[in-house]
């Protein structure tokens, strides 16, 4: 019997790799997205691989929407063995420019969505006593990057809340929990995000302007490299690798220079799994 996946935030990049790829290995995919109406992309490359996948609508802002989907599921196979939380949005504007309402936007789809779905699938997992949780996170969410403080501090959060959950309900009930780390990803992400920038007000004429252009020009120059962006399908075959091992890591990077940009935060322990176990002997020995 297959183990079945749901994935948020499955229209395009990785979300979608990722949907097709699970597929390939046997998974039967449950490939959610906010709005159905952009599944012929994801369609279009299941079918050319042969594979099916099974679009559901799944909103990570709406708590109906994702108890909805996860319902569905229930009723179809009675259990959910995986789910990966992928849907995410970027976001580049300094603290002070950024709204109240940019900042809720930004936490509410990168934090609260993830802990939303969590929500849903946990009492179905601890049911069965079994699980993993995969949650898509960012280099972002290790090391705090110029302009993007307030998406850094969604993906801290995701952070931290995944190692809490770890320490207690990995050992007490068999969910394991993960988190990938990307560096950046050639797909739509990185454009979504100068789009969000440009619609948000573009170029502000302040003291930041000098700096924020030096970023910029930066980003553009490190895209050029081939060591920097990697292709959905390159971090999809991680997040494949995680879900397949018996014993997977707490934390994972998915490429070299990814690894290189964490180092001095994760030498001592790369794949997070020692300080678990300290944590865990420390507040539950």
């Amino acid at each position: 019997m297959s183990r079945n996946v749901i994935i948020t935030g499955t229209s395009s990049g990785l979300g979608k790799s990722l949907a097709v790829m699970l597929a390939r290995n046997g998974f039967k995919v449950y490939a959610t997205m906010r709005d159905p109406g952009k599944q012929e992309a994801l369609l279009e490359t299941a079918q050319k691989a042969g594979v099916t996948v099974h679009v559901k609508q799944l909103d990570v802002t709406d708590m109906q929407s994702i108890n909805e989907c996860v319902a569905d599921v229930i009723a179809e196979d009675g259990c959910i063995d995986v789910l990966v939380n992928n849907a995410g949005a970027g976001f580049v504007r300094t603290t002070e420019q950024a709204t109240e309402e940019d900042v809720r936007w930004v936490m509410d789809v990168n934090f609260h969505g993830v802990v939303r779905c969590v929500k849903a699938v946990l009492p179905h997992m601890r049911t069965a006593e079994s699980g993993h949780v995969v949650n898509i996170t960012s280099v972002g969410g290790l090391v705090g990057q110029p302009f993007n403080e307030i998406y850094c501090a969604a993906k801290f959060a995701v952070e931290g809340y995944t190692e809490s959950m770890a320490t207690y309900i990995q050992p007490n009930f068999g969910i394991k929990f993960s988190t990938v780390e990307p560096g950046g990803i050639s797909s739509e992400f990185a454009n979504s995000v100068m789009k969000q920038f440009q619609e948000s007000g573009g170029m502000v004429e302040d003291p930041y302007r000098p700096i924020l252009e030096k970023y910029i020009s930066g980003a553009g120059e490190r895209a050029k490299t081939d060591n920097v962006y990697q292709t959905p399908d390159v971090v999809a075959k991680v997040v494949l690798e995680c879900i397949k091992d018996p014993d997977p890591p707490l934390r994972v990077r998915t490429s070299p220079w990814a690894n290189e940009f964490c180092e001095l935060k994760t030498q001592a322990d790369p794949t997070g799994k020692k300080l678990q176990q300290a944590v865990i002997d420390q507040f539950l020995g």
